[in-house]
């Protein structure tokens, strides 16, 4: 494994402006993509097989990128993962240029991007680790979800526009390009930093991702803390997967980007403030607060068919979830030596995000044939459920966020009373700045 000479918040800077760059143009996609299966079948399932294909190889396969991020030069990694993913778009833009392209292209397209993203996620959250110092770990977690929340702050209203005025593969090509931006942001910080090396580690992968596991199972607090990450992604899976659907059923893509983008201007204020204003404790308690208002907007969104009513409460589900993301990251990262934490990250990676494969994998099925039928004209709930929350397309899909907003409230409400989870946040204050990696402090 590579060890980085020196830590630099401004090299973190150089490759998170790459990765904001790419995450834009990642939304870009899966925006236009999730629009055009929608309205090619106008079924929920379509737009969840896709979701499904994109991630399920990424977190299958995120142990073995994480024993790679250990054992390799991460830059690299992160350089071939983006490599890798542009080409599984661009081969669904060369299907589509044919004019005769099928669902099951891109779901191949979107599998094949998402292997090779299993390579770049851990050894970029791995990056992060080598260039901060400890007291900068929050704010460089707040500034990731700012990345992050450009997906859905400028990808949405942007793909939008521009489906209203161009191609799917225009955009598509716009996508390419971002990746190549993010490539070579990282050339850059190659370059210029020294690198030193371990000697060659000869166990074989098994070996290093067995302990990995060892590291997560052994630490009774962390791994409580996946588990629970774990469930909340399975109630959010079927919000990212069946928004979409929900809201197309009463109006267009356009109003769609719209309504995502102004509701995460939630999520860019704060992840603006966490990036901007270090905390160094409270996290426990920053992390059930967060929960508490990510429930309670998710059940908000299922209310009302109001278009101002739901970007309110995307607003609120948005300005929580940073809270909720920065707070688990930081407490995993406080109580991960360094030197591990990209086989344990690959680890964590497929454990916390089990919930979002189970949601993926149901949530169409759900949406079609179980809760939609039940709130139609004449359905089952038609005359009790559906005199509160309205009847008709996409109002099935509403009663199953609020049901999943109740229990991810539920959920807040336990780990408020789990004394682990409050350990996590006790080790990391009573210990020393850690020599992570065999890095000395700047």
């Amino acid at each position: 494994m590579e060890q980085t000479a020196h830590k630099s918040f401004g090299k973190f800077l150089i490759v998170w402006f790459g990765q904001l760059i790419s995450m834009i143009g990642i939304g870009l996609t899966a925006f236009s993509l999730g629009v055009y299966a929608f309205e090619k079948t106008n079924t929920a399932t379509s737009v969840a097989l896709i979701t499904l294909f994109t991630f399920l190889p990424n977190i299958l396969l995120r142990p073995i990128g994480g024993v790679m991020a250990d054992r390799f030069d991460r830059r690299t990694m992160m350089i071939i993962g983006d490599l890798g993913s542009a080409a599984g778009l661009v081969f669904i833009l060369s299907i589509m240029l044919t004019g005769d392209i099928q669902l099951w292209h891109i779901y191949v397209g979107v599998a094949f991007s998402s292997v090779f993203s299993a390579l770049q996620s851990p050894a970029y959250k791995a990056s992060a680790t080598d260039l901060l110092d400890k007291d900068q770990f929050s704010k460089g977690s707040g500034l990731v979800q700012l990345a992050e929340s450009s997906k859905f702050l400028f990808s949405p209203i942007i793909a939008g526009i521009l489906l209203s005025v161009t191609t799917i593969e225009v955009i598509m090509i716009i996508n390419i390009a971002t990746f190549l931006i993010a490539i070579l942001a990282v050339l850059v910080i190659r370059k210029s930093m020294k690198v030193e090396r371990e000697e060659k580690d000869d166990r074989n992968w098994m070996t290093d991702i067995q302990e990995g596991w060892r590291e997560v199972v052994t630490n009774k607090g962390v791994l409580l803390l996946v588990i629970i990450i774990s469930l909340v992604t399975f109630y959010l899976g079927f919000l990212e997967t069946l928004i979409g659907p929900m809201l197309l059923s009463f109006t267009d893509a356009k109003t769609l980007g719209t309504f995502q983008s102004v509701s995460a201007i939630g999520m860019l204020i704060s992840s603006l403030c966490i990036g901007i204003f270090t905390m160094t404790k409270k996290y426990a308690s920053v992390l059930v607060a967060g929960l508490v208002m990510c429930g309670l907007a998710f059940s908000l969104l299922g209310v009302s068919t109001n278009i101002y009513f739901i970007i309110f409460a995307g607003f609120l589900f948005l300005s929580s979830l940073p809270f909720v993301n920065m707070s688990a990251d930081v407490l995993v990262r406080n109580n991960i030596a360094n030197e591990k934490q990209g086989r344990v990250w690959g680890i964590i990676g497929i454990l916390s995000q089990l919930g979002f494969i189970i949601a993926y994998s149901l949530a169409g099925f759900l949406a079609d044939h179980v809760f939609n039928p039940l709130l139609v004209e004449g359905g089952a709930l038609a005359s009790s459920v559906g005199q509160i929350i309205g009847t008709g397309p996409g109002r099935g899909i509403a009663l199953l966020f609020i049901i999943a907003g109740l229990f991810v409230i539920l959920i807040a409400i336990i780990t408020s009373r789990l004394k682990m989870i409050k350990s996590l946040e006790q080790s990391s204050d009573i210990a020393s700045p850690p020599d992570v990696g065999g890095l000395a402090h700047d």
